[in-house]
């Protein structure tokens, strides 16, 4: 695997559990973030959450494919 393909997983990993930890407690990041407790930033930092999560499958996928395939 070269650097750019251990980035990009690392990255990945990095993205998916931010944003697993985003969606699942939100008021874990609310707090970190120093947002107010209001019913719209909970939905705002849950689909930040998913976004993130899709961020790192999507990228673990893509560098998992490519090293597969030999692009490596």
């Amino acid at each position: 695997m070269t650097r750019q393909f251990a980035l990009m997983a690392g990255v990945a990993g990095a993205s998916g559990l931010i944003g697993l930890t985003t969606l699942v407690r939100p008021a874990l990041a609310r707090r970190a973030l120093g947002l107010p407790e209001a019913e719209a930033t909970r939905y705002a930092l849950r689909i930040a959450g998913m976004m993130l999560t899709a961020l790192g499958l999507f990228l673990g996928g893509f560098a998992a494919v490519a090293t597969m395939a030999g692009a490596a």
